[in-house]
């Protein structure tokens, strides 16, 4: 498998782009991938749809809806991802699946084969019961697929040792506890020094996510020395948005990235503070 975030320009972070498979519909899925792969994005964090997840906020939550609501599988996602790998040029997919709804039932490293067979090129098992987890990732590193692993800025060492010790794809590290697409802020003293040790100690890159919402954000991000960030409900709101006001959902998906990838001038306002950082 191929690293990730391996091809990014110097100077620039990596970009992970989150979208529930099936929102907006699966047939737009090979749209979307190609227009990611063109733009230089470096990764899809690719859901297969879920629903009730605790760790996502209403926008998340409603994309997964949306997308049961319309009949996807998991089978159908690995069988589209399989049509559209073999055209890439760099963008990765990077496979989220939730243990209870997509894996649990599977033979242990059955559902990371069929991943792998599908073109995956790394996979995120959300949700794996604490007793469950060193078997899992045995059995996913055995069928040779990537892992990405999770941890938060607040994480205990075990954690983010664990998060070092299995993450073969990337890191990556959650900014702040809570939900996704939530407006809590950064504490930039603790989330750069967990970013400095995740990097000092881990082999994989490290993706930084939750709150990731401007171009601004991101270049923050890299001067903390993250190797790249991740976007999730901003991206996914823009989606909907669109799609309500009748326009094409990822026409506005592929402005947003350029938005994204647009440097922002220097600005720190007079008391020293940035949009959602704390001194």
């Amino acid at each position: 498998m191929s690293e990730f975030f391996a091809h990014r320009r110097p100077g620039r972070p990596g970009l992970a782009v989150f979208v529930n498979a099936g929102d907006p519909p699966l047939a737009l899925l090979p749209e979307l991938v190609a227009m990611l792969d063109e733009n230089e994005v470096d990764c899809l964090e690719l859901a297969v749809p879920f629903p009730g997840s605790a760790t996502d906020g209403p926008v998340v939550r409603a994309s997964a809806d949306r997308a049961l609501a319309t009949g996807v599988t998991p089978r159908a996602v690995l069988d589209t991802v399989a049509s559209v790998r073999p055209g890439l040029r760099r963008l990765r997919i990077a496979l989220l699946a939730d243990w209870s709804h997509t894996v649990r039932g599977t033979a242990p490293g059955e559902f990371a084969a069929a991943a792998r067979d599908a073109g995956c090129d790394g996979l995120l098992l959300h949700g794996v019961p604490p007793r469950l987890r060193t078997a899992h990732y045995e059995a996913v590193r055995r069928a040779g697929l990537p892992l990405v692993t999770t941890c938060y800025a607040v994480s205990g060492p075990d954690a983010v040792a664990e998060a070092v010790e299995h993450g073969s794809a990337y890191l990556y590290l959650v900014a702040h506890y809570g939900r996704s697409g939530t407006a809590a802020a950064w504490d930039r003293k603790r989330l750069g020094a967990v970013t400095a040790t995740l990097r000092s100690a881990a082999s994989a890159p490290v993706a930084v996510g939750f709150g990731v919402r401007t171009a601004t954000d991101i270049e923050f991000l890299e001067g903390l020395g993250a190797e790249a960030a991740v976007v999730g409900s901003a991206g996914v709101a823009r989606m909907e948005q669109a799609r309500a006001a009748g326009r094409d959902p990822v026409g506005e998906l592929q402005s947003f990235v350029r938005e994204l990838r647009t440097p922002q001038p220097s600005h720190t306002p007079a008391d020293g503070r940035k949009r959602g950082i704390h001194p």
